[in-house]
Formats: C-alpha cells, structure tokens, sequence
C-alpha cells in the first residue's frame, strides 16, 4: 500500500531524524523509558481545563495499580452520574506511564465531557506477560464495581488505549465477555498491537518504518513475551481468540506509515464480520505514535476530538 506522509508527519519525521533520536532497542529498558517521558514535552499540546485530577490506588492482587481520575468541567451527568473510559497507555508494555498519557486523557476527558480514568499497569521486563493484561482486567473490573463511588455511570462505562493500550483494550473486552462483566458500552482501538505473530503485510513495507519500526517491536516483544508459546494466547494477541462475537460497540484507528496498520484493519474486519458495530478511522499520512503529538501534528487534535464526538453519541 502506497504511503506518503502528510506534510506535518514528514515535517516531525525529519526532525526526529535530525535530532539523533536513539534506536529503543539500543537502549536499556529503563533508558528507553526515561527518552520517552522527555519527547512527551516536545510533542504534547496545551492540555485542556478540567474540573478535577485525582491520583487513584487500585486494589490488585500482587499490591496496588496506581491510576489518575480525570473529571471534565461539564461532564454529562445523568442522576449525578457520567460516562466513562478506563484508558490504557501506549508504549509496547515497556515505557509509557500515567505522565506520558497525562495531557491525551485530559483532553480525551474534555472532549468526551466524561471521566477518563488511565491505570498505570505493570510493565516488562520486569513484570512479563501477562502481568499488564491481569493489571488491566482487574483495574477494569474494580471501576466497574466501584463506579458509583467514582461518580461514573456503570451502564456507560467504556475502555480504551493506544498501541499497547489498544491491545490491552481488545484483551480486556474480550475477558469480560467471558466472564460475563462487568458490561462495557465501547472499546477504542487506537492503532492497535492484535497478533505477536507480526506477519502482515505493513510489518514489511518500508514506507512504515517511521519512528514505530518492526526491529523496535521485536524489541518490545521480547520484553514482554516469555517465549515463542505466549504468542499464540489471547490475552497476548486477541486477533487469535477463537470468536470476536458478543463484544462492545468499537472505534478502530489506523494509520498508514504503520507497521500494525494491517492488523488492526484485520481485527476491525473480523470484529464487523462478528456482528460487533465497529467504526473505522483511517489517518493515511499519519505514522505510529502520532495521536499524543498533538503540539506538532493537528491531525492529533482531529483524532481527540472525534473520538470524543463518537463517545458523546452512544449517550
């Protein structure tokens, strides 16, 4: 599939380029964490008012999951209480935390007049597979259990996450489902990891290597995985799960310069060939890791602000 890069992607591209920007798989798992929470300064637009951020503890079995509460200014309250979206951060299951989703959840709060609650879920190497799928389905099912105290609807309550977030989004909508809850009324998939096997067809296209290349999610699942067997277990690659029916409404983002484009285009397929409501959003210029860069790339913004508008209509 032909790429070409809208003129503020290439623009950010180059510079990253320019600047030197270290290879993660050159560095340290705790290195790469560090480069990561400094880019967010450079990248991360104004975030947005809000009424209120609040850290949040979790109970878990291992100790507790630490989490930050977002409350809008105008929160669409219905009987005193909102809608809401567990988000789960992006960052291949190694890097990202509460800080380096901070300014996204806010203005996914603001545009979505909900509460975003984003849980902070262990991460590899020190904490392999499936440590941050069991973080992410237990903090899901303590909101869910609790949502009443946390101000939030539970009949509206929603999930979502970037990349690795996306990924623990679709494990943990399918965990539900199998468990019989607790209910969830959507799942936003924003560019999402769905099969370690990585065997399609952008994972080999050159024109997709933009920041996000298949060595660097090697690197990443090397991290995480405890060998070649994880691979083929659900709650490390949903695409393998054997049916994708019963599950919550889903909004699925792609973009083009992306390795994990055409997993995700896959995944939205077989969720609307499963009888799921899926909506699509396509970001052909756009590279991996775009949707935080919000100060660089508009398109960013565009991509918040929609997928408030499509979290606004399901009520």
């Amino acid at each position: 599939m032909p790429v070409v890069l809208d003129p503020d992607a290439a623009a950010v591209y180059k510079a990253f380029q320019e600047a030197g920007r270290p290879a993660y798989e050159a560095l340290t798992a705790p290195e790469a964490r560090a480069y990561y929470s400094q880019a967010r300064f450079a990248t991360n637009p104004e975030p947005p008012e809000l009424a209120r951020v609040t850290p949040l503890s979790i109970p878990a079995p291992h100790a507790v999951i630490p989490a930050r509460l977002y409350v809008p200014k105008e929160p669409r309250r219905h009987d005193g209480l909102a809608p809401a979206l567990v988000f789960f951060h992006g960052g291949g299951w190694v890097i990202g935390d509460l800080d380096s989703h901070d300014v996204v959840c806010r203005q996914l709060a603001d545009a979505g007049a909900l509460i975003v609650i984003s849980v902070d879920y262990r991460l590899a190497p020190e904490h392999k597979f499936p440590a941050a799928a069991d973080d992410a389905i237990a903090a899901t099912q303590w909101i869910a259990a609790n949502a009443r105290d946390l101000g939030i609807d539970a009949s509206r309550l929603s999930i979502g996450g970037d990349s690795a977030g996306g990924n623990l989004t679709a494990v943990v909508a399918l965990a539900a489902r199998d468990a019989g809850g607790p209910a969830l009324a959507a799942q936003v998939l924003i560019y999402p990891a769905t099969d370690f096997a990585m065997t399609h067809g952008s994972h080999r296209e050159p024109e997709t290597s933009v920041l996000l290349t298949h060595s660097v999610i090697r690197w990443f699942r090397d991290h995480y995985l405890n060998g070649v067997a994880d691979i083929h277990d659900w709650r490390a690659s949903p695409a393998r799960a054997q049916s994708l029916a019963g599950l919550p409404p889903a909004y699925v983002l792609t973009a083009g310069a992306d390795p994990l484009r055409d997993e995700g285009d896959e995944y939205a397929a077989r969720l609307k060939q499963a009888g799921v409501p899926v909506t699509t959003k396509h970001y052909p210029g756009q590279f991996h890791g775009f949707f935080t860069m919000g100060k660089l790339l508009p398109q960013a913004n565009v991509a918040v602000g929609e997928i408030g508008a499509w979290l606004k209509g399901l009520g």
